[in-house]
């Protein structure tokens, strides 16, 4: 979806304080997120998940519902979605992920973040194996 506008878009801050959340993670931080209660939502196709492994511990989600789904006060909404939410978006590349994560924080939950690279660079970095928080590990 393209949006278009017939005045330019800008946005202003009073303060840091009031500055956006970062909306992006690097691979070094993906073990780290979790330990500090972020989930990690797999939005990967199931074949995907298939053929080159599953993040266990992770939440699964068709790209194409996980707006709604992760959207706090939506029509057939997670219980956890909620605006403090902590979510930490994987696809393969990342792509989609970052586009998911931008929505997210446009709607309000600022916990949400893509995983720059996705599966493939938490593949690429060797994270294979499991994490130190309980509930969550993955595996090549």
């Amino acid at each position: 979806m393209t949006l278009a506008f017939d005045v330019p878009v800008t946005t202003s801050f009073g303060s840091l304080a009031d500055a956006p959340a970062p909306i992006s993670a690097q691979t070094s931080q993906y073990r780290g997120m979790i330990d500090d209660g972020a989930v990690v939502v797999d939005l990967r196709s199931a074949q995907a998940r298939r053929a080159h492994g599953a993040l266990l511990g992770a939440l699964a989600l068709d790209l194409d519902d996980a707006l709604d789904l992760l959207t706090p006060g939506a029509p057939g909404a997670l219980r956890s979605a909620t605006r403090d939410a902590r979510w930490l978006l994987v696809t393969d590349g990342g792509y989609d992920a970052e586009w998911l994560a931008w929505h997210l924080q446009a709607r309000g939950v600022g916990g949400a973040r893509f995983l720059v690279g996705g599966y493939r660079a938490l593949r690429a970095a060797g994270i294979t194996g499991s994490v130190a928080a309980e509930g969550h590990a993955y595996f090549s």
